[in-house]
């Protein structure tokens, strides 16, 4: 423990925390808190979220360049875009919009989300040259750290405009207090950290797209992400509408990233010492066994669904920590700078959000799905129990057969 504060790692899992809490939680609480604040359709919203991730088809690479022709600054750079994220994330949820609601979600998120790109590309790029120059499985340690403190954030960030709820008439406004002062924090730990460790500046995107297995890394974190979209996006509606357990969202978010975070270290010592791809299959495999059980639950099951979200948030654990050490490792030996490679992870990571939103939200809409108190009719019910728990099962199948097919990182 005392090599990891040395090492600052702890400012690493602070600076996570940051990020994941403008990530999922945004896709969680946003678009619901938009239709029930301001009336807007979900169809709407999910064309403006499909809509600002085509927008990162094009920002996303290029801001990995501007991470990398920024190396030098990055410091002031990583500061100015904290600064940008944590004021639109004001605007956000703690401002009455000026304009038309939907204009104003598009162009508060649009602010939130470059900023996040731009910041989780510049700190997994750094922790590549971090990790790097660790002793040992460095990519490992560092991923552990800084996934459990993703995860921690991802917690805290899900269920703190609930429990603001309880002691303040306008919760979603102190999250967004609560975001800016973390924000400082985060900029103010990592401040040592922004520096040019002398790797050889990066070759582009050729370099990175041409090797093989960057691109199937590539590939299964687009499919491997898909199916936390998938529930993440329609995770409130489940709880509300399938389960009739309105009130429960809070407490069952919060034991399915506890559950997470808590196993995101013991999934980290175990790829340490069987490998990252045998483990990460494992997992992925206990993920379908353990969320496959929400397709059986009804009204009134949400005892049943908490120890789904306690086994299948154990599971993810696995997920967000091995997959991106394992990127990292390949980018260690192909493009040590890493900006670009982590231009494009960060692209296909949030994709996989946006097209859950514009390919979910409408069909259930078209159902007649119904929030509040008013009553879905039965097959929109049907329907969105199937989208939320059959469809990720599916894509963590194919995400499996895709991992399988990958030579040569049985010991990343």
């Amino acid at each position: 423990m005392s090599s990891a504060w040395a090492q600052r790692l702890p400012a690493y899992a602070l600076f996570a925390a940051l990020l994941s809490a403008a990530g999922l939680p945004i896709y969680i609480h946003a678009p619901k808190f938009y239709v029930d604040e301001y009336s807007v359709s979900l169809a709407a919203l999910g064309a403006v979220l499909f809509g600002l991730r085509l927008l990162d088809v094009v920002q996303d690479p290029l801001l990995g360049r501007l991470s990398e022709k920024l190396r030098h600054q990055r410091g002031k750079a990583v500061a100015i875009g904290a600064g940008i994220m944590a004021a639109a994330m004001i605007g956000l949820f703690a401002v009455q919009p000026p304009v038309h609601p939907l204009i104003w979600f598009g162009a508060m998120l649009t602010l939130v989300f470059s900023g996040f790109s731009f910041l989780t590309i510049c700190f997994y790029a750094q922790g590549v040259a971090k990790a790097d120059a660790m002793r040992g499985k460095g990519h490992l340690l560092l991923a552990r750290w800084r996934e459990t403190g993703a995860l921690l954030g991802v917690c805290v960030a899900s269920v703190a405009p609930v429990a603001l709820g309880v002691v303040m008439g306008a919760p979603f406004a102190g999250f967004a207090i609560g975001f800016m002062v973390l924000a400082a924090a985060s900029v103010l730990a990592m401040k040592s950290e922004w520096k040019d460790t002398g790797l050889p500046a990066s070759t582009g995107f050729g370099t990175i797209l041409s090797d093989p297995l960057a691109r199937k890394l590539l590939l299964i974190a687009l499919v491997n992400a898909a199916p936390v979209a998938v529930s993440s996006t329609l995770f409130l509606f489940y709880v509300e509408i399938a389960l009739e357990a309105p009130g429960w969202e809070g407490p069952l978010l919060l034991l399915f990233f506890l559950s997470a975070a808590g196993a995101a270290p013991f999934w980290g010592m175990l790829a340490e010492r069987f490998g990252g791809k045998p483990v990460l299959l494992c997992a992925m495999v206990l993920g379908i066994l353990a969320f496959g059980g929400a397709l059986f639950l009804g009204p009134g099951d949400q005892w049943l669904f908490a120890v789904v979200c306690l086994a299948s948030g154990a599971v993810l654990g696995a997920d967000l920590t091995l997959l991106p050490a394992m990127f990292a490792t390949r980018m260690a030996k192909i493009s040590p700078s890493a900006a670009e490679g982590f231009g494009l992870w960060s692209f296909v990571s949030k994709f996989t959000l946006a097209l859950a939103a514009v390919a979910l939200l409408p069909l259930l809409e078209s159902t007649g799905l119904q929030t509040g108190s008013q009553e879905s009719p039965p097959e929109a019910v049907r329907l969105l129990i199937l989208l939320y728990a059959g469809v990720p099962c599916a894509l963590k199948l194919i995400a499996i057969v895709l991992l399988s097919s990958i030579k040569g990182m049985e010991d990343a």
